[in-house]
């Protein structure tokens, strides 16, 4: 009888998802460098209004999550009634694919892309798409070739985990413009904060129907335990996204967090002048010991190694220090490790047993 108890067609076929390694067998106090985490945590004041949160819990929270939406609406210069506010980014990203994509349905993005956008299509039946890169960045010559009839939703991350690499805004704006009118452009925008005088693609939603944008407090913001992300799109895009969001997806504690962290832009500012110090100084100091990487417009460098072999091996001696860095073959970049921007005394030690590891002293 059992066997007649079967899932929908295709989530047999879903690889589970793996997040970054947190601990190594026999070592004590590791370094975890693989899940692009701020070194730094939340902002004081996020902390604070975690405190307080403590004495609301009997309490269910808000259905409409208007406070934490006007906190985002005037700090990012938005409209309110145009935000939706989810279980980080991810929950977004699902709801966008259960709201606009099914059977007979295709889901695009970029073949080292979010290993989540192929998931989510997945999940719902659709067909995902992958399409090439060049030289490890988005091609929206590529992304538009691939286009059809089928095409419902096509997702890229700008800056792109895990190369940290990314396009302007005018080729975002001719990728939109480019897309066949029944596909939506979802824009990632998960590391958004760590790049200067960016809006991320926020212009260009004022101005076009068929592009969304997510966000996350997961990084930058330091609030990965909690997990809280919002969107932002078109009128019609969000009122349909909120007829199948759960009217208690966040509970209060994540929207008093939340709140309070978006907030204190103070902090964001020292977050991402510290990450791209030290950034570069990666970066350099990794490409001298003979291992490159692109520029990172994010909070991680993508190391590139010989071969696949010797990344592996590296990972395995950076392990042995007690440093946790991120394989990611998964991406189909097996000769590459992605390393998430510690504090200063975290980048130098991964410079340090690097350069071990290639034996120069």
């Amino acid at each position: 009888m059992t066997d007649a108890i079967r899932p929908q067609p295709g989530i047999l076929d879903i690889a589970l998802y793996e997040g970054g390694k947190a601990h190594v067998a026999g070592v004590q106090n590791a370094v975890k460098l693989s899940s692009n985490e701020n070194p730094f945590g939340p902002s004081d004041k996020a902390k604070d209004a975690f405190a307080r949160s403590v004495h609301t819990l009997h309490r269910y929270p808000n259905t409409d999550h208007a406070s934490l939406r006007e906190a985002i609406a005037e700090v990012h210069g938005l409209d309110a009634g145009r935000i939706i506010c989810g279980v980080g980014s991810d929950e977004i990203i699902t709801f966008l694919c259960q709201a606009y994509a099914g059977p007979n349905d295709e889901v695009l993005f970029t073949e080292h892309g979010f290993l989540m956008y192929r998931i989510s299509a997945m999940a719902v039946g659709a067909t995902p798409v992958q399409v090439a890169e060049r030289e490890r960045t988005t091609d929206v010559d590529a992304l538009l070739a691939a286009c059809s009839h089928r095409t419902k939703l096509v997702f890229i991350a700008n800056p792109n985990n895990p190369t940290g690499t990314m396009i302007s805004p005018a080729e975002v704006e001719r990728l939109a413009a480019g897309l066949p009118q029944q596909a939506i452009l979802v824009l990632d925008g998960a590391y958004a904060e760590y790049v200067d005088d960016f809006d991320a693609g926020l212009s260009l939603i004022e101005k076009r129907p068929n592009v969304v944008m997510t966000r996350t407090f997961s990084k930058i913001y330091g609030l990965g335990g909690l997990r809280i992300g919002w969107g932002y799109g078109p009128k019609k895009i969000i009122d349909v996204l909120n007829r199948i969001r759960g009217p208690f997806n966040l509970s209060t504690t994540q929207l008093d967090v939340a709140e309070a962290a978006v907030r204190d832009q103070e902090h964001v500012t020292r977050c991402r002048t510290e990450n791209a110090r030290m950034r570069q100084w990666l970066a350099h100091a990794l490409a001298e010991l003979g291992v490159p990487s692109d520029t990172s417009s994010a909070n991680f460098i993508l190391a590139r190694f010989a071969n696949p072999e010797e990344a592996e091996a590296c990972d395995a001696f950076l392990q042995e220090q007690g440093l946790i860095v991120r394989r990611v073959g998964g991406y189909n970049l097996p000769h590459c490790l992605r390393i998430t921007i510690g504090d200063e005394a975290s980048c130098r030690r991964v410079a340090h047993a690097v350069a071990q590891f290639k034996g120069v002293k």
